[in-house]
């Protein structure tokens, strides 16, 4: 186990990976401020949808959350050039984390793996050559790295694309239904819209999916057919990002091929003057049982997330319950009418909720279809009204189409969602049963 965690290799891949790591969250976070999302997602919002239990964690107030990503792209920036190189790196991801718990309206699980991939990035070596601190500090100054560094990336991009495989073996995807409604929002692209409506395509996207999403990574780690991976993997993440605008991932996974090509190969092409190494010696630290253990437990908590939506009733395409930090990305389309109502416990007078009062058209359009929300929101109208000195019942009618099917009722309309608790890890009683399995 020693050997294969803290035998050292050749850095020049992580060196590679830091730059365009930072150069990538950069662009991702002044991105956000020039495209507007900042201005969407966090400003004209009243209130933002925490994470359930951070109620606490909100957008800092005015423009100061232009500031705030101000902040994260000038880090991504000393990131990218090795200035403190630490500090830079755990300041972005506490900035990120925050950023990622405060909102779900904009929920991805790209946005997930950023946070959970910049926490690793801030203790692995990649500030140690080609930086502002080996420069200021050449005693840290090594061309070499453990191999848990490279071993990291090929474990936790192995379960990443397993998972993404696995989920979309379900009958909406595998019947083409869910390709055919992802590119019918896309017909107005100009030159190919019409052609994505191609049953052609489809099958592509469906059939393409599955078999990359189950295979890159074996494909990338075998040499014989490491070159042609590559090549298909600039074709499908090239592909996504014209499409699907998904931000930098794309971009951010053809960057991780530099763990998979021989080091050597690395050096030569990026780092001519850096000497190579080829040691190979084994250092030990002193601690590395604590650190054995953390990397074991990282690793069965990665495996367990995606899992626990199977021991929660109801299916997740329904409930959601189990779909976040899961890997399930674009296997789905929802549409939803939900009317809240508002019931004075006093007087019996029962007001039906605008939601255009309280929320922006892109927090409308998830507080229709996603139960926490909607419990959440529930929850908020009670606050709301006591501020007034009036206790309230809040009841909701939401009915939610799931991939195009018939529209079936979400939420029991018989339960006051102000007076029920939140349950984390086991099924909301008051979610209706879904029939998605009798349609499929």
């Amino acid at each position: 186990m020693n050997k294969l965690l803290f035998k050292h290799i050749d850095n020049s891949a992580l060196i590679v990976f830091r730059m365009v790591f930072g150069a990538l969250i950069a662009l991702e976070s002044f991105g956000a401020i020039v495209t507007g999302w900042i201005t969407k997602t966090l400003i004209e919002p009243k209130f933002t949808f925490n994470f359930i239990g951070l109620d606490w964690l909100q957008p800092l107030p005015g423009s100061w959350m232009y500031v705030y990503y101000g902040i994260m792209g000038i880090l991504g920036i000393l990131i990218m050039i090795g200035y403190k190189y630490q500090l830079s790196m755990l300041s972005f991801t506490v900035l990120w984390a925050g950023v990622y718990f405060m909102q779900k309206s904009s929920y991805n699980n790209h946005y997930y793996f950023l946070m959970i991939l910049s926490a690793a990035m801030t203790v692995m070596p990649a500030h140690k050559y080609a930086s502002v601190d080996a420069k200021h500090n050449p005693s840290i100054k090594s061309n070499a790295m453990p191999n848990w560094c490279r071993l990291y990336f090929f474990f936790q991009l192995f379960i990443l694309y397993t998972y993404a495989s696995i989920a979309k073996m379900y009958p909406d995807w595998i019947n083409l239904t869910v390709p055919k409604l992802l590119m019918q929002s896309k017909q107005h692209y100009v030159l190919v819209g019409d052609l994505l409506q191609l049953n052609l395509i489809h099958y592509f996207i469906a059939y393409g999916g599955i078999l990359f999403d189950g295979l890159i990574i074996p494909l990338l780690l075998w040499k014989p057919t490491r070159k042609y991976a590559f090549f298909a993997s600039i074709f499908f993440h090239l592909f996504n990002s014209f499409i699907f605008q998904v931000g930098i991932f794309p971009y951010l996974s053809l960057a991780f091929s530099v763990f998979f090509f021989e080091p050597k190969f690395v050096q030569n092409i990026f780092l001519k003057r850096k000497v190579f190494y080829d040691l190979r010696e084994i250092n030990t630290p002193s601690y590395a049982s604590i650190f054995k253990t953390i990397f074991l437990a990282y690793f069965i908590i990665q495996i367990a997330l995606p899992l626990r939506h199977h021991f929660i009733e109801d299916n997740v395409l329904w409930t959601e319950e189990g779909h976040r930090m899961s890997w399930r990305m674009m296997l789905r389309t929802k549409n939803s009418t939900t009317t809240f109502s508002v019931i004075d416990k006093a007087t019996n007078n029962s007001t039906r909720i605008n939601l255009s009062d309280y929320l922006s058209k892109k927090q409308q359009k998830t507080v229709g279809s996603k139960p926490d929300v909607i419990w959440q929101f529930a929850q908020r109208l009670k606050k709301e009204y006591a501020k007034d000195g009036i206790d309230v019942a809040v009841y909701v009618r939401a009915f939610v189409s799931v991939n195009g099917k018939p529209s079936q009722q979400l939420i029991d309309p018989e339960v006051d969602l102000a007076s029920v608790n939140w349950h984390p890890f086991k099924h909301q009683d008051w979610i209706l049963p879904s029939k998605l399995d009798e349609n499929n």
